[in-house]
């Protein structure tokens, strides 16, 4: 009896069987709930994403600490082995023969002194071999437009960190409730297996006392065991393919695949079929996706509005306080006092004139994305129109499939019995009993799949509609 399982091998990734718990192993037993808990806290990309939010909040704080003083000290010292030399015009010279000349002085001869039209260059030596400084100084943003919208985004920026988690989350909460509740249908199908095993143990046995007795055929015990031989082979099969699928739940959670794990819940038809297509009416914005991308349109609107800003004057306040020492020999610590102050305070405005378009450029690209946004957001609204209709009509017409193959698995199974009576009464045949066993088989392997196929229809439907 052969079941489709696509997800669980995918997830296995090729693994076939679960080795034996050792004594050592820890076992967890889980409803579905409590899977979802434990993968919300251990599943790796659930904790990358809650990572993120971190992330964006210490990006936050570099935004916020623009808007803060800023506040900077130092200490330096520098030592000239030959303090530089200036040239400049001889201004003593020239000094001293404009006293010379107004005091109308004259010369050796008993002329009056008369100032030359050049008094040429001297040089000099400017400085100390020694100079040392101490200073603290201080900015503070009085407006920045870009800075100011940079603050009004803190909020956002996390709620998008945020919304990324829960749409990770639902991801991962779609997936554990399918191969949750493809485990939980493969209980049935054992419990199938083990029914027509014992069966056909029954019919093996029943076959041989007919064939002692001279009333079967060798013929119909070999074809008698080699059915019971195929329904076990199938059987191991079908552990082997449910090993395939814890193991793929153990990675969607993020349990260590050494440990054990049982489920506890059952499966329930009546929850399946709990008239939740009676409530056809759904809101765009119940969808996580949905609620993500309309975050993804508040950016891009701060990110229009931050360049638009750019184009207003910034306003600074600046402040500084320093002591200043020159020296001949290094010896700042040994003289107390000639320690100059220092200080200013400015107030400084910057004003963007032209900066060859490219705020124009930056603002126009901005607007383009938001275009594009604007866009996701219609296409995702037919998308989410499409997901609806479709979960409906799947889930519907699986209920419907669920219900008649039930029905008809009881029918095949009712066949059965009869037939095996009549053979057991001399009335049938081995190959009306075979057919028999053969229907029955492909009608439970029909209910199987149609129970499992109803089970994923539902959460198909319910993530579509946003109430997953």
């Amino acid at each position: 009896m052969k079941l489709k399982y696509p997800l669980l091998w995918l997830l296995a990734m090729g693994s076939s069987f679960s080795l034996p718990a050792q004594s050592n192993t820890v076992v967890h037993a889980l409803s579905l709930q409590q899977c979802l808990d434990y993968a919300h806290k251990n599943n790796t990309q659930i904790k990358n994403a809650l990572l993120n939010v971190q992330i964006q909040q210490q990006i936050n704080r570099g935004v916020t600490s623009a808007a803060l003083p800023q506040i900077n000290g130092g200490i330096g010292a520098n030592y000239y082995p030959n303090v530089a030399v200036q040239s400049f015009p001889n201004f003593i010279a020239a000094a001293t023969y404009g006293v010379l000349v107004q005091e109308g002085v004259k010369n050796g001869v008993g002329n009056p002194i008369v100032a030359p039209s050049d008094f040429g260059y001297v040089q000099a030596q400017f400085g100390t071999p020694y100079n040392a400084s101490a200073n603290v100084s201080l900015s503070q943003i009085l407006f920045d437009g870009q800075v100011f919208v940079g603050l009004q985004a803190r909020a956002t920026s996390i709620q998008y960190q945020q919304k990324n988690v829960e749409v990770t989350e639902e991801s991962i909460k779609a997936n554990i409730y399918k191969v949750y509740y493809q485990l939980v249908v493969s209980k049935t199908q054992i419990g199938l297996l083990d029914a027509n095993i014992e069966r056909f143990q029954k019919l093996l046995h029943d076959t041989q006392e007919l064939y002692k007795n001279g009333f079967a055929e060798k013929l119909d015990v070999d074809k008698t065991s080699v059915q019971l031989a195929n329904l076990q082979t199938e059987k191991q099969k079908t552990l082997n393919s449910i090993a395939v699928g814890y193991l793929g739940l153990k990675m969607l959670m993020g349990i260590p695949i050494k440990d054990s794990l049982v489920l506890t819940e059952n499966m329930n038809e009546d929850v399946i079929k709990d008239n939740i297509l009676n409530d056809t009416v759904y809101q765009y914005n119940n969808r996580k996706d949905f609620q993500y991308l309309e975050l993804v349109k508040k950016l891009n609107q701060y990110n229009v509005k931050r360049y638009q800003m750019s184009y207003l004057p910034s306003v600074t306040l600046s402040g500084s306080f320093a002591k200043q020492a020159y020296r001949g020999k290094f010896d700042f610590f040994d003289r107390k006092g000639d320690w100059f102050t220092a200080s200013a305070i400015g107030l400084n405005i910057g004003i963007p004139i032209f900066d060859g378009f490219a705020k124009d450029a930056k603002i126009k690209q901005s607007r383009l994305e938001l275009k594009q946004t604007n866009n996701s957001l219609d296409a995702l609204k037919l998308s989410i129109d499409n997901d609806v209709k479709t979960a409906q009509i799947n889930f519907a017409t699986a209920l419907q499939t669920l219900d008649f193959q039930k029905k008809n698995m009881e029918l095949a199974e009712t066949v059965y019995n009869q037939t095996k009576k009549k053979y057991e009464v001399g009335t049938g045949s081995n190959t009306e009993i075979t057919t028999a066993e053969t229907d029955l088989k492909t009608a439970q392997t029909n209910y199987i799949s149609a129970l499992y196929d109803a089970v994923v229809a539902r959460v198909d439907y319910l993530k579509a509609t946003g109430k997953l």
